[in-house]
């Protein structure tokens, strides 16, 4: 079983930057993925960003250039770094874990911009 706890998220004015990390625990061995996901209310859930364990990122378009995904590997614990936010950045992101064998979620946190 693994466990992923999420922090950082908040209310920012438009253009402000967040943080937010997740930190996971448990039966965590080999390689891994780990990502952020957002969902906006209305709308599905849609991938942010994920990185390997060897540090191979990908980014959806909308954030690309104003994010940074980042991984403590020591930690299990990976980042997210958001600039430049928008108001239609405003959603709960959750942090996923990719075992290839089993994946798992975190309860998710509130980022809301305001413009």
């Amino acid at each position: 079983q693994v466990q992923l706890v999420e922090s950082g998220g908040g209310l920012v004015q438009s253009g402000g930057s967040l943080r937010l990390s997740c930190a996971a625990s448990g039966s965590i061995f080999g390689r891994n993925v780990m990502a952020w996901y957002r969902q906006a209310p209305g709308k599905q859930r849609e991938l942010v960003a994920s990185i390997t364990t060897g540090g191979m990122t990908n980014y959806a378009y909308s954030v690309k250039g104003r994010s940074t995904i980042s991984r403590d590997n020591a930690k299990n614990t990976v980042y997210l770094q958001m600039n430049s936010l928008k108001p239609e950045d405003t959603a709960v992101y959750y942090c996923n874990i990719d075992l290839y064998r089993s994946m798992y979620w975190g309860q998710g946190t509130q980022v809301t911009v305001s413009s």
